[in-house]
């Protein structure tokens, strides 16, 4: 098994962490439970002095067709598949597009824009050396049920590629930050937005020493320059401690913390 050094304060999507030691797996046989998947680190915040982290070798990053299905590695980037998809005139991942993140995090957390959702289309995932079915993920809004590692998976073969629908995906993106962020920070609560929630108690555009809430939405969480983990730590329980003072609403993240 490799090991190498990564420092997230340029790897991250936020720009936020330390150098840290990362296994790089190549081998089914090689995973642990222990281990902590970072991928490409878009949707996450890495403390200081965590443990176990990992990501998949390049054994993992791949595409092929199985005939009624697509088998994409576990550690395929988004962009790759959206780029099959679109080239071979497949459908239901046209959102893909317009988000970061590799195969394994965009299902662990069902990753979607609006209605258009990874569980859609996913047929099955294989976790702890099992091929297990989409109904037993238990894939929700931005989240799902099971433990472990997403190695690979297959995906139905929808005809027809719809750029109408990679073009709404593409309008949403417009109101998104430029300054290093991880995404949405809040997921949204039943009936409502967390960003709505937030701008409500006046964190629209808000900063906290070296981060803030971005001006152009109130759910990015962004990093103003050499951020520490602490700091966005700080900046996120202060949000959830006025939103729920205010509406009694307990907002939950969408971002992962690794600690």
């Amino acid at each position: 098994m490799l090991e190498k050094i990564i420092d997230f304060s340029s790897y991250s999507s936020v720009k936020i962490g330390t150098p840290l030691k990362v296994s790089v797996l190549e081998n089914d046989n090689e995973i642990s439970k222990e281990h902590q998947i970072i991928g490409l680190a878009n949707n996450l915040l890495i403390a200081p002095r965590v443990k176990n982290l990992a990501l998949l070798g390049k054994n993992y990053d791949y595409i092929c067709d199985k005939g009624e299905m697509i088998e994409v590695g576990g550690a395929t980037n988004a962009a790759k598949i959206f780029g099959y998809f679109r080239a071979n005139n497949l459908g239901g991942l046209e959102f893909l597009g317009q988000l970061p993140g590799t195969l394994g995090a965009l299902i662990k957390m069902n990753a979607g824009m609006k209605e258009f959702e990874i569980k859609n289309i996913l047929e099955s995932a294989y976790i702890n050396n099992e091929w297990l079915e989409n109904k037993n993920l238990g894939l929700s809004y931005r989240g799902s049920a099971f433990n472990g590692i997403v190695l690979r998976a297959r995906f139905k073969k929808v005809p027809n590629f719809r750029e109408e629908v990679f073009k709404a995906c593409k309008s949403m993106r417009k109101s998104h930050p430029k300054l290093p962020n991880f995404g949405s920070c809040f997921k949204n609560p039943p009936n409502d937005y967390a960003g709505r929630l937030l701008e409500s108690v006046g964190l629209k555009g808000y900063c906290l020493k070296r981060v803030g809430f971005a001006k152009e939405h109130a759910n990015f969480l962004v990093n103003l320059g050499g951020a520490e983990f602490e700091e966005a730590l700080e900046l996120i329980e202060l949000a959830k401690a006025r939103v729920w003072q205010e509406w009694g609403i307990c907002l939950e993240e969408e971002v992962k913390i690794l600690r």
